[in-house]
C-alpha cells in the first residue's frame, strides 16, 4: 500500500454565538454548502451536514493529514466570512468559539448520518438524543 488508508470519522458540532437562533433557511443553505465545499478542500468527505437556526452538526470522514482542530477552524471560518461578505443583514453572523468532536465508529456512521440529516425533525418533536446534542451545549 503506497498511501495510508484510514476510516476516521468524527460527529462535529457547534453552535452560534451566544445559541442565538442567527441561522435563517438562507444563511443555513450558504452555509451547509460553504462547510461540504470547505471540506472538499481539505480533502475531507462530509458525510452529512444538518442543524437549527442555532447550532450545526457535521460527520465527516477526515484524512489522517488534516487534525481536527484545523478542520473545524477552516470550515467555522470559511462558513462565517462567506455569510457576514455575502448575505444581507448576516453582519452579525458568527459561532461560538467552541465545538465538539466525536470519533463515530464505522457501524455508526448511517445512524449518526440519519440523526444529522433529520435535526429539524428531532428538535420539532423534541426526539433528540442527549449523547447527540450534549456537545454543543455550554451548561453541560
Amino acid at each position: 500500500m503506497r498511501e495510508p488508508y484510514t476510516q476516521l470519522y468524527v460527529h462535529l458540532v457547534w453552535s452560534t454565538w451566544d445559541r442565538q437562533p442567527l441561522m435563517s433557511p438562507v444563511i443555513k443553505v450558504a452555509v451547509y454548502t460553504c462547510i461540504k465545499a470547505e471540506c472538499i478542500t481539505l480533502k475531507a468527505e462530509a458525510l452529512a451536514v444538518g442543524g437549527t437556526a442555532d447550532h450545526v452538526h457535521v460527520l465527516v470522514r477526515i484524512p489522517s493529514t488534516v487534525s481536527i482542530a484545523e478542520l473545524v477552524k477552516q470550515i467555522k471560518g470559511a462558513s462565517s466570512h462567506l455569510v457576514t461578505h455575502t448575505v444581507a443583514d448576516a453582519q452579525s453572523f458568527k459561532w461560538q468559539g467552541a465545538y465538539g468532536a466525536f470519533t463515530v465508529s464505522k457501524p455508526l456512521v448511517s445512524s449518526v448520518r440519519s440523526y444529522i440529516l433529520r435535526q429539524e425533525d428531532h428538535h420539532k418533536a423534541k426526539t433528540t438524543d442527549r449523547n447527540m446534542e450534549v456537545a454543543w451545549d455550554p451548561e453541560e
